[in-house]
């Protein structure tokens, strides 16, 4: 395990390992059993027919279901951004020095990390309007989501910048640098290299909260998959077809921050060799000097 996954979490053991070996090759015969007897049952309903299957070999089919994935993918984007930039600030509203900032941005994240998101929604769709706020049909979904999602990263800006070795903020502070440009320059670039895979866990999860968009009628990838079976009477095919994009989709997400990872880990290990090589006087500084 690497510096990037003792973030959250500590090295398991030999006992540990073991088990979590057993748990994986009994999880997978249970999903591999699982999914043999689904298919068998799909089977003898005559559910996996080539007839039945047909329909999405077209090309209007799927022209529909990327309109779907496209909305999908607007919705995640925008609820991407604006969560990560209010998260950050939240995050540093947490660690100010200032007692009445962290209290705001600390009951904040508290309150909104336990609001289930569909309940913001609801709120968004039916109580804000009664208000005079009615946002068009894409904010009814990107909003609340932002608000919950931007506590969420909040928490792992926050651990990112909390689990990075003191010793860097003040070796910054040592050089004349004030404080919020060692946390510019020196403390972010870190942290944000470090919390990829956290951050693209929680992109995952943003990507799946999009489906609530039906509660709103917004027309991303899940409800067009309902109105779509609903239509053609292929109930099983869509929403297998769906489960399909939506694991190509994330296994992208998931593929990226692997290649991030690891070019960091290149680039980190060529400084490390690089420093190495150096003469000891330069290494040190040139106290010698």
């Amino acid at each position: 395990m690497n510096q990037t996954q003792q973030i959250l979490f500590d090295e398991p053991g030999p006992r540990a390992r073991r088990r979590i070996r057993i748990a994986t090759v009994l999880g997978a015969v249970v999903l591999a059993g699982a999914a043999v007897a689904a298919a068998h049952q799909f089977a003898s309903h005559g559910e996996l027919a080539a007839e039945r299957w047909q329909p999405f070999t077209t090309w209007p089919i799927w022209r529909y279901l990327l309109t779907g994935l496209w909305a999908t993918v607007r919705a995640a984007a925008a609820t991407a951004v604006l969560s990560a930039a209010l998260g950050l600030l939240l995050a540093l509203g947490r660690l100010s020095a200032r007692r009445p900032l962290r209290w705001v941005a600390g009951a904040y994240v508290e309150i909104f990390r336990t609001v289930p998101t569909l309940l913001l929604i609801y709120v968004t769709l039916f109580a804000l309007p009664q208000y005079g706020l009615n946002f068009p049909l894409f904010w009814k979904l990107v909003v609340p989501l932002v608000v919950s999602n931007s506590a969420a990263f909040a928490e792992i800006f926050r651990a990112g910048i909390l689990a990075l070795d003191p010793g860097q903020t003040e070796a910054g502070l040592a050089v004349g640098l004030r404080r919020g440009q060692v946390m510019a320059l020196v403390v972010l670039p870190q942290a944000l290299r470090q919390l990829t895979p956290s951050l693209v866990s929680q992109l995952v999860g943003l990507l799946k909260d999009t489906s609530l968009g039906f509660v709103v009628s917004y027309t991303e990838l899940l409800y067009s998959g309902q109105v779509l079976a609903s239509y053609t009477h292929l109930l099983i095919q869509t929403f297998l077809v769906v489960a399909l994009i939506y694991l190509a989709v994330n296994a992208s997400l998931s593929k990226l921050a692997r290649v991030l990872q690891a070019r960091d880990g290149r680039r980190i290990g060529r400084r490390g060799r690089r420093t190495a090589e150096l003469p000891p006087p330069l290494v040190e500084g040139n106290l010698n000097r």
